[in-house]
């Protein structure tokens, strides 16, 4: 696949948003999030995604995420949205001051699992990269775009066909900050098969 931001679509588009040489500026809007049902016993599903469709089985994707989050839950970072009971994300969420959580989610059929590390909160700038061996997912994060480690491998329970893939932020709390995203790039998938 060759990366072209014109062939990205959103899902809920941001009342606030820039486009400008390769890179992507969101401003969050307040109460905006992605979870469902487990433990909090709530559903939102209001955050804007901004993706790729694919069906390529093998490939991997990454992306160079900035933030200026300054309240709980405040997070930023890559997706695969595929509808609202079906999906994955992988983020850093401000907590306090002092501390973050670099996590990920993974959403089968309803219901939400949440898998962290702290952090340090002074962190505001962090890759991803996401893999993909069909319904199979990695996902590694890197502070510098060179040197990548594992966050987490999954399944997804519909994942297996066309997918689509890309980027997302939001603020859950009464909050607005600014995330942006560049470095844009997709490539033969980096995650060799298991010998």
């Amino acid at each position: 696949m060759i990366f072209d931001i014109s062939k990205m679509t959103w899902e809920r588009k941001p009342e606030k948003f820039y486009e400008d040489s390769g890179q992507i500026r969101i401003i969050t809007q307040p109460f905006t999030d992605l979870w469902q049902r487990t433990y909090y016993g709530f559903q939102n599903d209001n955050a804007p995604v901004l993706q790729f469709s694919t069906q390529e089985k093998y490939f991997s994707f990454s992306v160079r995420t900035q933030f200026n989050s300054r309240k709980r839950f405040d997070q930023c970072g890559i997706i695969i949205y595929l509808d609202s009971e079906n999906w994955l994300k992988a983020s850093v969420e401000y907590e306090n001051d002092k501390f973050q959580r670099l996590g990920s989610v993974v959403t089968n059929h309803g219901y939400s699992d949440w898998a962290t590390t702290d952090i340090e909160a002074s962190i505001k700038d962090v890759w991803y990269r996401l893999s993909r061996r069909e319904s199979d997912y990695l996902i590694e994060f890197s502070l510098d775009g060179i040197t990548y480690k594992q966050m987490r491998i999954c399944h997804l329970l519909e994942g297996g066909n066309a997918i689509r893939f890309g980027i997302y932020a939001c603020s859950p709390e009464d909050s607005s900050f600014e995330a942006v995203f560049k470095n844009f790039e997709i490539t033969d998938c980096v995650w060799k098969e298991h010998s």
